[in-house]
């Protein structure tokens, strides 16, 4: 019926118009009941007192926070969200308002990651989940959390739809462990096995690899339904045996020491890490029982290159046919 600076009257078919004061109009406290309400509006308040020199005492404040549990009741039930305004920070989490009612978000509850400063929140609304209410003591508890992880989870599907094994992408390491190296790819993290990183043997991930580096990726599989990617990094690379196989030619004829013997030749290194095998058959033009009878450890002997087989990454040679074109 009447507002000023300090109160507002409120008809409520009582023998009188009742005052109410700008503290129990909102809550924080306005800085004028003149911000809250008009002359005209239609309220809903709750009836502490009737009688009195002012008529009694009502609150805007007390019914809009039964309304609000009511409401804060219903959205639970149904799975719906609120909007809170954060307010402050309090050791564990943040207090944030939800309309006139005080709620608490656990600090666990704010991001799906650790955040140290809680007071950059101060004085934003976010969309939160009442996880706990309890009208009796007051209490009510939020949460981001199940909101973040259903978009985490959308997006995440979004990703798995676009991924198929043969791409190849960037990705970020962003865990090392002992048997290979979790990487990001475009927000979902896979895993390259140890076996996976490099051509060269390496006894342990962080050998090659360190948290934050930029890599190129290979998806090598995606299950949807596990929600898991296998990643490899050595097949962006090209396989260092093939391409010093590509230095050589079937026919040619090279030079090389025997590094290993063994039941069915004798294995010749061709190059450091690049070796190749000479089969019983051609290592000498006499019926031999063991290698040792034609060639001995660390021998230089001259060899021509019989086949080389990529797939198989195996070269074969002969010291016979060397002897015969000689």
């Amino acid at each position: 019926m009447q507002v000023n600076r300090s109160e507002a009257f409120v008809d409520i078919g009582y023998k009188q118009e009742i005052p109410i004061p700008k503290r129990e109009l909102a809550y924080p406290e306005p800085e004028s009941a003149e911000d809250v309400v008009k002359v005209g509006d239609k309220i809903e308040v709750y009836i502490q007192s009737l009688g009195g020199e002012n008529g009694g005492a009502l609150s805007k404040v007390k019914a809009d926070r039964m309304s609000g549990w009511k409401e804060l009741e219903n959205i639970k039930a149904n799975g719906g969200t609120v909007q809170a305004k954060v307010t402050s920070v309090v050791r564990g989490g943040l207090v944030a308002f939800v309309n006139e009612i005080r709620g608490f978000i656990p600090a666990s509850q704010m991001e799906l990651h650790f955040v140290k400063d809680l007071s950059v929140y101060v004085d934003q609304t976010i969309e939160a989940v009442p996880i706990e209410i309890d009208k009796s003591k007051q209490r009510l508890v939020l949460s981001r959390r199940p909101i973040l992880e259903k978009e985490r989870e959308g997006k995440q599907q979004e990703i798995f739809d676009k991924l198929e094994a043969g791409q190849v992408c960037k990705g970020i390491v962003k865990r090392i462990v002992d048997y290979g190296a979790f990487i990001d790819v475009g927000g979902i993290d896979g895993l390259a096995h140890i076996s996976d990183l490099s051509w060269e043997r390496i006894n342990h991930p962080s050998d090659i690899l360190k948290v934050g580096d930029e890599v190129d990726v290979s998806i090598k599989n995606v299950d949807s339904e596990s929600k898991r990617i296998s990643l490899s990094i050595k097949n962006t690379q090209q396989d260092p045996w093939i391409g010093k196989a590509d230095k050589y030619s079937e026919g040619q004829e090279i030079e090389g020491k025997i590094v290993k013997l063994a039941k069915f030749g004798a294995f010749m290194e061709i190059e450091p890490g690049f070796d190749g095998l000479i089969p019983m058959g051609e290592l000498s033009d006499r019926r031999i029982e063991n290698a040792d009878e034609a060639v001995q450890l660390n021998e230089v002997v001259k060899v021509k290159i019989m086949r080389i087989d990529k797939q198989r990454k195996r070269i074969s040679l002969s010291i016979n046919r060397v002897k015969r074109n000689a």
